[in-house]
């Protein structure tokens, strides 16, 4: 049985802005895939819910060029997996979109809650480090915009303050040649979430972008390895060579999906792939 607590859905932003201010405590809903089991289940208790999905700017899915792609709070993972022009550009991305949970699920969960969840294993986390996204937060104090990486602070944590509320998503524009690619490893077929879960960035001017989720408290980037990588090309000896070199940039955590014994073997077998796939691509 859920427990009691006040429903309130604003059709702007500054009134969902106004009543975080004066309950800084509420609990935002979106997409709600993992707030309503928690609620279910009686894990969460809160005297407010927000629904933000009545607020119309939070609903913009946007490609401009020269600016890159704005994801709005309530737009649906499952608009981004269709999406063709995130595919072309954005692969990683649209690549993790689409191997989140179920389609079902998709059809309800949104990017922003993905992140805000502040999961280490979010999906689509590493692509989004690799992208260098930018995260709009805006509060009583006003806007203010994170790097990815300085949004996850912890495990389910993340850097918003009390009454702030992230209203968006930007991945800066890539230019004509940048290539990435997705890959994740779980227990079992399906729908499960990752143990191991890896993006690669190839940009034209040949810098190399690695981002990790599930591999330690916080998703991560390799910017050590990033820096090996910088002046060696795409081939089958760099793929064996990113095979071991990986291992070395990394401090697995253990739990109860896989142990960090077991992370260790994933992320070099998942790396090699993904660029041995790059390369079947043309990719050097």
């Amino acid at each position: 049985m859920l427990s009691k607590f006040e429903y309130v859905k604003p059709e702007t932003l500054e009134e969902a802005v106004g009543f975080l201010g004066s309950h800084p405590e509420t609990k935002i809903l979106a997409g709600g895939t993992d707030l309503m089991v928690l609620l279910r289940r009686n894990l969460l208790i809160t005297d407010h819910i927000l629904d933000i999905k009545g607020i119309q700017d939070l609903d913009r899915l946007e490609y401009k060029r020269g600016e890159g792609l704005y994801i709005g709070a309530t737009v649906r993972v499952n608009e981004i997996a269709e999406n063709s022009m995130i595919q072309k550009k954005y692969r990683a991305l649209h690549q993790a979109a689409g191997a989140l949970a179920s389609h079902q699920l998709r059809n309800r969960a949104t990017l922003v809650g993905n992140i805000c969840n502040a999961s280490p294993g979010a999906d689509l986390s590493s692509p989004l480090l690799v992208f260098n996204a930018k995260v709009h937060v805006q509060g009583p104090e006003g806007k203010r915009e994170l790097k990815i990486e300085d949004f996850f602070t912890g495990v389910k944590k993340n850097a918003l303050e009390k009454g702030e509320i992230v209203t968006g998503i930007l991945l800066p524009e890539v230019n004509d040649g940048d290539t990435s690619y997705f890959k994740k490893q779980s227990r079992v077929k399906g729908h499960d979430l990752a143990t191991v879960g890896i993006s690669i960035r190839r940009t034209a001017e040949k810098e190399t972008l690695v981002g990790m989720a599930a591999i330690a408290p916080t998703p991560i980037r390799l910017r050590e390895l990033e820096k090996k990588l910088k002046n060696r090309d795409f081939n089958e000896e760099t793929a064996e060579w990113l095979k071991v070199e990986i291992k070395h940039h990394l401090k697995p955590i253990s739990d109860v999906r896989a142990s960090k014994e077991y992370r260790f073997l994933a992320s070099g077998a998942l790396g090699k792939k993904i660029m041995m796939a790059m390369i079947e691509e043309g990719v050097k």
